[in-house]
């Protein structure tokens, strides 16, 4: 069974819409060293829609370009794309295949296949937040800016149900980006301030 993993960049306010105001200047070695380690034994990179017309519509240059980021650009087009999408045209890119009949039931296919190791969703807000809801997300990868974005859109919109998660592992960066990765967990046995009182400071 493969292990689902989302990887994202992030401002310390929740905000995953990049706005490359407040992305590159925190991009350095480090960032760069994370994010090829998040792609490293990728067997299919699963993308909704806008994100694979992001990556589509400038990988496949800069591939053809050769400039230093070339090799990577390379790595993405060589590796299996899977996109959620409903559309029915050409998706205009190699390795890549629309996802065949509903999200869920196909990710839990792909999930399922013991020809898979690691499936990695690369951006795709709605992607990531309904396998969260349907418990097939098993990490959350995030490298969390320094800084508050204000707009944009949030990994975790208004809902009902809490998310609770398990840390393993942080590094922080000397830009002051914070690379956390978390593995989606049972919930803590619930408290009350009176099972905690023991815990106050003076107690």
């Amino acid at each position: 069974m493969a292990t689902i993993v989302s990887t994202l960049f992030i401002s310390l306010d929740g905000v995953v819409e990049i706005d490359p105001a407040w992305h590159f200047p925190y991009f350095d070695a480090n960032m760069g060293a994370a994010v090829a380690d998040d792609y490293e034994g990728t067997d299919v990179l699963l993308l909704g829609r806008v994100t694979y017309d992001s990556f589509a519509g400038a990988w496949p240059e800069r591939e053809t370009a050769g400039g230093e980021d070339a090799t990577f650009a390379a790595q993405l087009g060589d590796t299996r794309k899977v996109v959620a999408t409903r559309g029915t045209q050409d998706l205009g890119w190699r390795n890549a295949e629309a996802i065949q009949g509903e999200l869920v039931d196909a990710v839990r296919a792909l999930k399922d296949d013991p020809a898979h190791g690691k499936i990695l969703v690369a951006g795709s807000i709605s992607v990531v937040r309904q396998l969260i809801a349907a418990g097939l997300l098993d990490e959350l990868h995030l490298l969390v800016h320094p800084v508050a974005a204000r707009q944009g859109e949030r990994l975790f919109d208004d809902g009902d149900t809490l998310v609770s998660l398990r840390l393993l592992s942080s590094e922080a960066f000397p830009t002051g980006v914070l690379r956390l990765a978390y593995a989606i967990a049972e919930a803590p046995a619930p408290k009350t301030y009176d099972d905690v009182t023991d815990q106050v400071p003076g107690a």
